[in-house]
């Protein structure tokens, strides 16, 4: 070994046997001894054990570092396959041989390709969970919001999927949230539209993001918000309510107070917009501004004017109302004392003690009852009005049965004639019809309790004086036929004494029966007065107890002197005399 590292000088190369060979040329020109050799030598052989040593402990420690690093990265990849949920991936060596060096190279393109995986995985689920923590933000109406921290121990698809699903769950919560916002918002907007109240300051005093301005996906949907806005809207439909109401009895007001002063049309169309509304229900009324409180203070203006009006023209009201009455009264021929009506009225509307309303209803309290009362006595007093006619015909008859001249061919005679036979019939009717007259008065009586009176005398009195006129009248006819045999017998017996014919004696008139007139009035000299209200030019005989007044002169009525047989031909002598009440 010597001789070869004695030949590497040569070769131009340093060896430690070169540098020996020096070292001991050096020694020798030295002189050193052996001992100092030998332990120099020890030294060297020493110090370079030492340098293996080092070099041993510095390839032994990058070893454990490999070992180290080959163990972590299986560890990470590990949990690398752990976290991202993947039981296995492309590109991880199925068997682990070869050095240390190259096992961790086989490693490293698997977890360098995981690593990435896990970053993209990490930012998908801060992007859910950004958005989850966003709409939850929303829902909960906080603003302030900090990055969600994702929990890389899982990164599975699954766990991604169950996040998906979460936030597809807030989404759809977030869109009916956002739905019942614009509903309540939508109903605000009409409310205000029919109250006649700014909607946008109201819904903005809510929440500053419901104005039009924003976009819909801007608008709050928390709690707070929905709660707030339908507690608005309930408190927007309640002055709605509120509001109608009070319309309506306003409305109600004018109507009574219109129909109490009989407010033309014309007037009463300027507050139609008011009327309207009079029997709607809340959710009716849809018309912008149809609850307007000004259109609300107009109406109460307008009452508290037809108020003021109604006191001044309530006796002009009330006298009209009487009228009325009086007229139907009137109508029905019932008697009442209009004049003390009045002054009650005059005295009740000055003393101030009633309500005009309460007035005017009691007053078309009387008009309603008079109006049953006459629809009661209208069968009566249309056989009243025949009667009355009939009678008239009966004396219309006589006259003409009384003119010499009837049959003469004047002009008219004929028509004349015609009404003759006509009024005839007509005058056989009257008995029957006074029967008729008698029973149905009778029968209305007992179901009143109260007497049946024509222009305040009792229809039965009527009925009564005018079945003795007629029975008079009867005995009258007899009796001028008795009178009239006689004449004649008493000629027949002159002529046959002494050959002539005496002139005829005068005949005695016969008494008309006098039926009730309309008009009123008397003719002739003589007979018994039929006494009627209508008949104001004489003292009655009969009062209004239907009792007969015999301490009073009789006023003649009616009248009629029949000269001939014939004024009594049409009428039987043997006719049924009606019964008396």
């Amino acid at each position: 070994m010597a001789a070869v590292d004695a030949q590497c000088p040569l070769l131009g190369e340093t060896t430690c046997g070169s540098l020996l060979q020096q070292l001991q040329l050096i020694w020798d020109e030295v002189g050193e001894t052996d001992e100092e050799r030998d332990k120099m030598l020890l030294q060297l052989e020493q110090e370079c054990l030492d340098v293996y040593k080092r070099k041993v402990d510095q390839a032994a420690k990058s070893r454990a570092h490999l070992l180290q690093a080959l163990a972590d990265a299986k560890v990470e990849l590990s949990s690398l396959l752990s976290a991202l949920g993947e039981k296995s991936f492309v590109g991880i060596p199925e068997k682990t041989t070869g050095t240390i060096k190259e096992q961790l190279a086989a490693i490293a393109p698997a977890l360098e390709k995981l690593m990435k995986l896990k970053e993209e995985r990490i930012k998908e689920f801060s992007d859910v969970q950004s958005q989850i923590q966003k709409i939850c933000g929303e829902i909960a109406g906080t603003t302030e919001q900090e990055r969600p921290s994702v929990d890389e121990s899982d990164l599975s698809l699954k766990k991604l999927d169950e996040f998906h699903a979460h936030l597809q769950e807030l989404q759809k919560e977030k869109s009916e949230r956002l739905h019942k916002v614009l509903e309540f918002v939508s109903t605000v907007h009409d409310l205000c539209a029919v109250l006649g109240m700014d909607f946008f300051s109201t819904v903005t005093e809510v929440h500053p993001s419901l104005n039009d301005s924003t976009g819909v996906q801007s608008k709050s949907i928390s709690n707070d918000t929905l709660s707030r806005l339908a507690k608005t809207v309930l408190a927007l439909k309640e002055d709605k309510r509120q509001r109608l109401h009070k319309l309506q009895e306003l409305a109600t007001q004018l109507t009574d107070l219109w129909n109490l002063m009989d407010t033309p049309e014309e007037e009463r169309s300027l507050f139609d917009h008011v009327t309207c509304n009079i029997s709607a229900s809340v959710d009716e009324v849809t018309i912008p501004g149809a609850l307007a409180l000004d259109l609300i203070e107009q109406a109460e203006v307008e009452v508290e004017r037809l108020d003021q009006l109604k006191a001044s023209r309530m006796k002009e009201i009330a006298f009209k109302r009487q009228a009325e009455l009086e007229e139907i009264f009137a109508r029905a021929h019932i008697e009442i004392d209009s004049e003390a009506a009045r002054d009650k009225i005059m005295a009740l509307i000055d003393s101030g003690n009633v309500e005009p309303a309460d007035l005017l209803a009691d007053m078309d309290n009387q008009i309603a009852k008079a109006k049953d009362e006459a629809l009661s006595r209208k069968e009566i007093l249309d056989k009243v009005e025949k009667w009355m006619s009939a009678c008239e015909e009966e004396s219309w008859l006589e006259d003409y049965n009384r003119d010499d001249n009837r049959y003469n061919a004047s002009r008219g005679a004929h028509l004349n004639l015609k009404r003759a036979e006509k009024a005839r019939v007509l005058v056989n009717k009257i008995p029957a019809l006074v029967d008729t007259l008698v029973t149905k008065t009778r029968a209305w009586e007992e179901d009143r309790g109260i007497s049946f009176t024509y222009d305040g005398v009792p229809l039965l009195a009527m009925l009564d004086e005018y079945a003795m006129l007629r029975h008079d009248r009867e005995e009258e006819k007899r009796r001028l036929r008795d009178q009239k045999k006689f004449h004649e017998q008493l000629s027949k017996e002159q002529e046959a004494m002494f050959g002539t014919t005496p002139s005829p004696a005068r005949q005695v008139g016969v008494k008309k029966v006098v039926g009730p007139r309309a008009n009123g009035g008397a003719n002739g000299t003589a007979g018994r007065r039929l006494s009627l209200p209508a008949h104001q030019n004489g003292s009655r005989s009969i009062n209004k107890d239907g009792k007969r007044d015999s301490s009073r002169p009789i006023a003649p009525v009616n009248y009629v002197a029949i000269s001939k047989e014939d004024a009594a031909s049409h009428i039987s002598g043997t006719e049924p005399l009606p019964s008396t009440p």
